[in-house]
């Protein structure tokens, strides 16, 4: 399988350079880029990628409000945020608006490979630096456990579990292993937590799950 990405950066040497590192992965094709959000947006429209790499700092429509309009559309990409900076504000909203992943653009090239592979399959993907902010997490966690646990006060106790791990990162099959199910009823699980809570993606879910307290820091 060949993993299609958009990739949305203001800066056409920054996207050129992009091209050219995913380039040399057979399993990864640049299918599109653009130089602001509406752009973006567009581009997805379009190609239907399975990855989009998201500048945040742009004119015009900006990245987080980008990623906004993209995770509304049918069967949306999976947004990973790549940006110069990773202040705990940037962090926090763009997982909160969608984004699937946060990396700074200082990561190496084959890292930046791998983690485009990782992201393609599904998974959440933080720089080192974005991972430690979001332990740390924001200055109204108070305010954001409260609602966590407003939000979640109507789930199971199977649901809760299964919210528990997706706060720890884990896929359908890992889930399964650890609760004793098979991997298309936890398919079937995720599905509806989304739909339940009102979460985009998993990793939604998974910061829900951490602001509700279901996750042990």
């Amino acid at each position: 399988m060949v993993a299609r990405v958009v990739v949305v950066d203001d800066e056409p040497m920054v996207c050129g350079f992009l091209r050219t590192i995913l380039g040399s992965a057979k399993d990864i094709e640049v299918v599109a880029e653009a130089h602001d959000g509406a752009a973006g947006v567009e581009a997805v429209r379009a190609t239907r990628p399975d990855v989009v790499l998201m500048d945040l700092r742009m004119p015009g429509m900006d990245g987080l409000t980008a990623i906004g309009h993209i995770n509304r559309l049918p069967d949306p990409p999976r947004v990973v945020v790549l940006t110069t900076f990773d202040a705990d504000q940037y962090v926090l909203r763009a997982l909160r608006a969608g984004a699937t992943g946060f990396l700074v653009k200082s990561t190496p090239p084959q890292d930046l490979i791998g983690l485009v592979r990782v992201a393609a399959e599904g998974h959440t993907v933080l720089s080192p630096s974005a991972a430690r902010r979001l332990v740390a997490a924001s200055s109204d966690a108070s305010a954001a456990r409260e609602r966590a646990l407003r939000q979640t006060e109507g789930l199971t106790d199977r649901e809760r579990e299964v919210l528990a791990c997706l706060g720890e990162g884990l896929s359908n099959a890992r889930i399964g292993e650890r609760l004793h199910l098979s991997e298309a009823t936890v398919k079937g699980y995720v599905s509806r937590l989304l739909d339940k809570l009102g979460c985009v993606n998993r990793t939604q879910a998974g910061l829900l799950a951490h602001d509700a307290g279901l996750v042990e820091p």
